[in-house]
């Protein structure tokens, strides 16, 4: 398997080493950086177990020994930020908590940008741009990613709406029309009514655009899917990570639609950010 999936192969293996090779691995999670300049010996020190057990952990992950594994620690941090596994534990103080939620945002941020794929983006700014009106529908922590959705959206002098109820959007599905585009945000894309919904959509001829997990049953029924990979799991913990995925997934949306409206529509938003000036203080000199 490639280096730079390392990471990944240690964070998935956590709970199956034994205890003493676990204690490795957690600090080489917990500080990946760090662990590629450690000698042997004071990786052993740090995790309280023998340089046997070190050099044993290593070969468990396919290198030739501890030398080989640093070299390929190495190169997974070149190839993207390494996802913290550490859970938030009962004990943690602010500092570290913290520390763990934003290492994790960062790294999930950052390996969702890696595997974006560009011609799924090109080809949903396409359907918006031609789009007659546009539809975000998000259900629980995905409906404030759709308000968000509706608050850049408006700017293109588009019809633009955002729905949070099940019934609502059922209706509006029901009487969309080709032009129409219906945007279904979903973490999982595996709730029933979402699914449904888009199906109902596309049957009344808009294009529907999912912005949610790949080979799920909800992308099986979309136009096109903005598909998002995260170790997060949202039947467990509330959705973190993956709402910051889905917020970015947006203004990367806004953004491409601004370009390919050209300079020509620039003044247009200029204006619209120029009505809020009489509403601020002015900022110190």
């Amino acid at each position: 398997m490639a280096s730079h999936d390392l990471f990944e192969r240690i964070r998935q293996r956590l709970e199956s080493l034994n205890r003493s090779e676990r204690k490795v691995a957690e600090v080489i999670l917990a500080d990946p950086l760090t662990a590629t300049g450690l000698s042997i010996a004071t990786l052993a020190q740090r995790a309280s177990v023998s340089e046997p057990t070190v050099n044993r952990f290593c070969r468990s992950f396919e290198t030739k020994g501890y030398p080989d594994f640093k070299i390929k620690l190495a190169q997974s941090l070149a190839g993207g930020t390494p996802y913290i596994s550490r859970n938030v534990e009962p004990e943690d103080d602010a500092a570290s908590y913290a520390d763990k939620i934003f290492g994790a945002s960062v790294a999930a941020l950052d390996d969702a940008r890696r595997a974006l794929d560009s011609r799924s983006i090109e080809r949903a700014v396409d359907y918006l741009i031609q789009a007659k009106q546009i539809s975000f529908f998000g259900l629980g922590a995905s409906g404030p990613v759709a308000q968000d959705a509706q608050h850049k959206f408006f700017r293109f002098n588009l019809p633009v709406m955002v729905y949070e109820d099940v019934l609502m959007q059922r209706m509006v599905a029901a009487a969309s029309h080709t032009g129409d585009v219906i945007v279904i945000i979903s973490y999982t894309g595996r709730t029933r009514e979402l699914v449904d919904i888009a199906e109902l959509g596309r049957s009344s001829g808009a294009v529907v655009l999912g912005i949610t997990a790949p080979s799920s049953p909800l992308a099986a029924q979309c136009t096109e899917t903005l598909e998002v990979v995260t170790p997060e799991d949202t039947d467990v913990y509330m959705p973190m990570t993956s709402r910051m995925i889905h917020l970015a997934l947006i203004d990367v949306l806004a953004t491409g639609v601004t370009l390919r409206r050209g300079e020509g529509f620039l003044p247009h938003l200029k204006k619209i950010k120029d009505s809020l000036q009489a509403t601020r203080y002015p900022h110190e000199k």
